[in-house]
């Protein structure tokens, strides 16, 4: 793939996420008096930290607006200087970590459940909603991995047939899946089947894709790879807490994690190509 249409695929997350953020902020007064009602309604979400907090804190129906938002703003942001610093740099891992930085950006679909609620809205469209981000999920988490698999020494040439590999399986999966239209968490996230099992392999995709990038500073003789494989592990880490967050304590840890790792990526990718 040349840098001219990697590049575009930079840009389209850029507008991807400014779309997503301005039709997030010019809905967010007509649906915030939603978010008390539908939260009432929620079943507590599931994630890392939630053991630990549940029987503590409370659900607030307002965090799940903040960490949509905030997963809006990291995913516009960050497209925004993976374009600046690497807009003439030759990384093929960068444009799978981009794809999963993209992916933040249909957590503006969560919105469609307090939306649903102002205008009575059938179940149907819930469902459509939910589905679509599940797709988005599961290409972020394929992404992730298949940078790993270029840090090993996958062709270059193979990028595009790559990237529409993802998107089948995450349809697959996605599609696969059952959906309740009328029943989802304190996250606003639909309630959806096969949850533990998803998370299991979510878990060992992301276990390999850390395994995979050590694997290459060790191949390639490159340290640099040692951090972007630590970083990988924040950022799925991080991406967990921040979806699934629905009290106020747990959002900046969530996005703590997600930015530091996002800058160790990053800024290793950006060492290793430097000079090429």
């Amino acid at each position: 793939m040349t840098l001219t249409v990697r590049n575009i695929y930079f840009k389209s997350g850029v507008a991807l996420s400014l779309l997503a953020l301005v039709t997030t902020l010019s809905l967010s007064f007509s649906i915030f008096p939603a978010y008390p009602q539908v939260g009432a309604a929620a079943v507590r979400s599931a994630s890392l930290l939630q053991p630990l907090i549940s029987p503590h804190f409370a659900a607030h129906p307002y965090v799940s607006f903040v960490t949509m938002l905030s997963s809006i703003l990291y995913a516009f942001i960050t497209m925004i200087l993976i374009y600046y610093f690497f807009e003439k740099t030759q990384s093929p891992e960068i444009l799978f970590f981009a794809l999963f930085v993209t992916s933040f950006a249909f957590e503006a679909l969560r919105i469609m459940v307090p939306l649903a609620a102002v205008n009575n809205l059938p179940g149907v469209y819930l469902v459509m909603a939910s589905r679509v981000l599940l797709i988005a999920r599961y290409c972020g988490v394929f992404s992730l991995f298949a940078a790993s698999v270029y840090a090993a020494g996958l062709g270059e040439q193979k990028q595009g047939n790559i990237v529409f590999i993802i998107l089948i399986a995450a349809m697959v999966i996605a599609l696969g899946v059952s959906v309740d239209g009328l029943a989802w968490d304190s996250s606003l996230m639909m309630v959806s089947g096969y949850t533990t099992m998803l998370r299991m392999v979510e878990a060992g995709i992301v276990l390999i894709t850390m395994i995979s990038f050590f694997i290459s500073a060790y191949s390639r003789g490159s340290r640099e790879y040692v951090f972007i494989g630590i970083g990988s592990l924040l950022v799925f880490l991080g991406r967990s807490v921040l979806l699934t967050a629905d009290t106020w304590i747990t959002p900046l840890p969530g996005l703590a994690l997600l930015a530091t790792g996002t800058w160790l990526i990053c800024v290793q990718l950006h060492r290793v190509y430097l000079w090429l």
